[in-house]
């Protein structure tokens, strides 16, 4: 294979990470990029941290650290800005949320109390089970994108900022489907400046970070750039974007447990998933038109990793079933149950059964991190429009029109660090141990 050479530009200067909601997930990670600086924890469940990369042969023993292999901004230059509905700062959410120790968070204060959310991009319409006062007001859609784009360059100007890349961690809007107004830049802007209904807040702060050469991140299974109209301005601007919805407590285990039941020939009859959980999240996906974009993504996800259509008498039949309930008392604390009932050897029946506790913010916030620096050595490499090889870290991936997505876990995990060879141009990890017929 011929080596593409990629002009990697340093990680020089500040880093702004721009945040669409400042929930749960978005003052997690806030909370622990800060605490990790100060030495008061560790970036644990993060790739661009912690995470290793084999490179030549095992024979070789060459396994440096990813931040180490490739450049990326260290965690002392990042600077956080986050636009909410709710007024409330970081700390305030961070402590209301009770996902980390207040001891903790207690140490971080005064950093913390000083990153207020600016008013957002908000309408009911969308997220009909929040309403807050932190609201941006503007006679269109257009506007209020303007509004956004104001926002980015004035907060760049202040900080001294190098470079920028934005991750939505706002809530799951109502379902959407793809329609004219996404079809092109043209028909787009057409619809902002008509108030167009097919138009969601999410779509104008990704309008906002592409016009403004930023990198965009999707981590909620909204419509957003999975059009042609901002894909079309993504590659315009030279701009990478990704998503949509973080892989994070159910999905995680289906994304690492089907593959596994596929590569021995085990066949599924039915996979039951139930979950609760009691966050802002909860609360917004209480709503059916949340729920179905949310499930949508979910239930994707088997379909793509099983093949029925190539393995019919192991899949064809699956009966699959997504519930999510809202549980107050839960709290960011979300359980999930998967029934399970597989099949073998003449078919014989088998059952297996998940009960996974998590926190979604804690396997988010990393998430978050590992995006934000991945995208921003995209756009430092050259790369534009959708970063498949960042299809790891969400539940429905983004791929070129055309193609069908990865949902593998581990198929997902060797197309990153392949592609991160690829861009270094060190030799890609096939597994096939040629030496056996040297």
């Amino acid at each position: 294979m011929q080596k593409r050479t990629f002009d990697i530009q340093p990680a020089n200067g500040k880093l702004g990470i721009l945040l669409p909601g400042l929930g749960a997930v978005s003052s997690t990670f806030i909370a622990g990029c800060v605490a990790v600086r100060r030495g008061l924890g560790e970036p644990f469940g993060s790739l661009t941290q912690m995470g290793t990369i084999r490179l030549g042969k095992r024979t070789e023993k060459k396994h440096p650290k990813i931040k180490d292999f490739i450049p990326l901004s260290s965690l002392e230059e990042l600077e956080f800005l986050a636009w909410d509905p709710y007024p409330e700062n970081c700390y305030q959410v961070a402590r209301n949320n009770a996902i980390l120790p207040h001891e903790l968070l207690d140490q971080m204060k005064e950093e913390l109390s000083a990153i207020t959310p600016l008013p957002a991009v908000f309408d009911k319409t969308y997220v009909r089970n929040l309403d807050g006062p932190n609201v941006k007001k503007g006679a269109t859609k257009f506007e209020l994108a303007s509004q956004l784009i104001e926002d980015i360059r004035r907060f760049k100007e202040e900080r001294g900022l190098s470079r920028m890349v934005m991750i939505w961690t706002a809530s799951t809007e109502t379902y959407l489907e793809r329609s004219l107004a996404h079809s092109s830049i043209e028909n787009f802007e057409k619809a902002m400046v008509a108030n167009d209904p097919s138009i969601a807040p999410s779509m104008l702060y990704a309008y906002a970070a592409i016009k403004s050469g930023i990198p965009f991140g999707n981590g909620a299974p909204n419509l957003c750039v999975d059009t042609p109209a901002l894909q079309q301005l993504a590659t315009l601007h030279r701009v990478p974007i990704a998503g949509k919805d973080l892989k994070t407590g159910q999905t995680l285990m289906k994304t690492i447990v089907a593959p596994g039941l596929k590569s021995r020939l085990l066949g599924i009859r039915g996979w039951f998933s139930s979950n609760i959980l009691g966050n802002r999240d909860g609360q917004v996906l209480d709503d059916p038109d949340s729920f179905k974009t949310k499930e949508e993504s979910k239930l994707s996800v088997l379909e793509h990793i099983l093949e029925p259509e190539i393995y019919p008498s192991l899949y064809k039949d699956l009966y699959h079933k997504v519930r999510i309930n809202y549980y107050p008392p839960k709290g960011d604390n979300k359980e999930s149950w998967d029934h399970i009932d597989i099949f073998g050897w003449l078919g014989g029946n088998m059952q297996i059964k998940i009960d996974f506790l998590c926190k979604d913010s804690i396997l988010a916030a990393p998430i978050v991190l590992d995006l934000a620096l991945f995208l921003d050595f995209s756009a430092r490499c050259g790369m534009k429009g959708i970063q498949e090889w960042l299809s790891f870290y969400f539940k429905s991936p983004m791929v070129a029109e055309g193609l069908y997505p990865e949902h593998d876990l581990f198929i997902q995990l060797k197309k990153l660090k392949n592609t991160l060879r690829f861009i270094k141009g060190e030799e890609l990890i096939t597994h096939l141990g040629l030496e056996y017929y040297d």
